[in-house]
């Protein structure tokens, strides 16, 4: 009975001395955030990061999502796991929308929710006493000084987000195992296969630059971006360009079900200059959903398939 007592008064202090304490203090593009408590009135903005917030188990915490389902379907695990959280703006949530459930905390991001010089932002917000915690990624729309994009992108913001309600150390076993799973994959010395993301358009093609998370995937799956020298995160290119740098592998966004993917290939196949590279001659793609390559749990699972799809002989 002792030695019971004497493991359970073990195993308290043990509990006590991990625990998280507040204040605590974390960067948002620059600017401190400091919380003396976690967040009770949360609302999350978009696919990407809500999966962040149910992936740290903050269903509790939370009294809105916002911009879901104008763009994108969700299968049933994500409603499931979403559970009674009503989306409260099916695209960019207005003021209003978010004034009307009393929140005390926004994630979101530039071009993710949020507009600069827009109704909602950081500023608009803290009036209120709302604090907003911004995607990293999307800093660079405000700070031209950012570097490139690196998979750290995602692992600081899921552990800024631990942190804020508490669960730092959940948020770093977590990053942990993120980051044992991708030290696992195969590499090929000296062989980087020339990647390409066709995300949409025709007369030019909306792809990922050097500051997108996408970026950092496929070099974390063994690739390289064939844009990686455009000097923003999302935007448009020629395809006069794309074609030169002849891509060997494609990543193709699958906004819906699939079928968008089965037209962008068609219209690859059809285009004179870019039927002519080998991605497209060779039909060597991988099919992405909009979660699995923006700054988000998906992101690992994303790196494994283009890691395997790569990998496959044409």
């Amino acid at each position: 009975m002792r030695k019971l007592c004497t493991l359970l008064a073990l195993f308290a202090a043990s509990q006590l001395a991990t625990a998280q304490t507040f204040p605590v203090t974390v960067d948002s593009c620059g600017q401190k955030l400091t919380f003396d408590a976690p967040p009770k009135r949360a609302v999350i903005h978009d696919l990407n990061m809500t999966e962040m917030a149910l992936a740290l188990h903050l269903n509790a915490s939370m009294v809105g999502v916002t911009g879901i389902t104008g763009w994108y379907k969700t299968g049933p695990e994500f409603k499931a796991t979403l559970g009674s959280i009503p989306e409260l703006a099916p695209k960019y949530p207005t003021l209003e929308n978010l004034l009307a459930v009393n929140p005390d905390f926004f994630f979101a991001g530039w071009n993710y929710g949020m507009k600069v010089g827009g109704d909602v932002t950081p500023s608009t917000l803290a009036r209120y006493n709302i604090k907003t915690l911004v995607l990293s990624e999307s800093c660079i729309h405000v700070d031209k000084q950012r570097p490139a994009a690196t998979m750290d992108l995602l692992y600081e913001d899921f552990i800024k987000l631990g942190t804020i309600f508490g669960k730092q150390a959940q948020a770093q076993t977590t990053v942990n195992g993120w980051k044992e799973r991708l030290s696992k994959l195969p590499r090929t010395a000296g062989k980087e296969p020339r990647v390409f993301l066709y995300d949409s358009g025709e007369d030019k093609p909306f792809t990922a630059g050097k500051y997108a998370i996408v970026s950092a995937m496929m070099q974390a799956a063994g690739g390289r971006n064939i844009m990686q020298d455009m000097d923003t995160s999302w935007g448009t290119t020629s395809w006069e360009t794309v074609a030169a740098r002849n891509p060997e592998f494609l990543v193709l966004l699958d906004y819906q079900d699939g079928n968008g993917v089965s037209k962008l290939l068609q219209f690859l196949q059809q285009h004179p200059a870019m039927r002519e590279t080998d991605a497209v001659k060779n039909q060597r793609y991988v099919a992405l959903r909009y979660a699995e390559i923006t700054p988000g749990p998906a992101n690992i699972d994303a790196i494994e398939k283009m890691a395997k799809a790569m990998r496959a002989k044409p």
